[in-house]
């Protein structure tokens, strides 16, 4: 039953770490269509590459900004999954 609780809690921080890491980009982005959605209703301007540019334009920006720290925590994850394979099958290799 320790080995299932285990994968549980694994798999309940994957996802936290993959929200993590998606926030920021999707969150900027969806700000920015936003804003750019209520300027076009405003001046009725239909212009599909109005909300393209300025989504691009953030998104890369935020990638610059905390991309740094982004990879840093999927790093930190993956190392711990890693150290913890290395204890499971340490674990199986071990004479009881």
């Amino acid at each position: 039953m320790d080995d299932v609780s285990a994968l549980l809690s694994l798999a309940d921080r994957m996802l936290w770490v993959t929200a993590l890491v998606a926030a920021p980009v999707l969150l900027a982005s969806l700000v920015v269509g936003l804003a750019v959605g209520v300027i076009q209703a405003a001046t009725s301007v239909n212009e599909q590459t109005l909300t393209f540019v300025p989504k691009l334009a953030v998104t890369a920006l935020v990638l610059v900004l905390f991309g740094g720290s982004m990879m840093a925590l999927v790093g930190d994850f993956t190392e711990e999954i890693f150290a913890q394979i290395a204890n499971v099958s340490h674990m199986e290799s071990s004479p009881t």
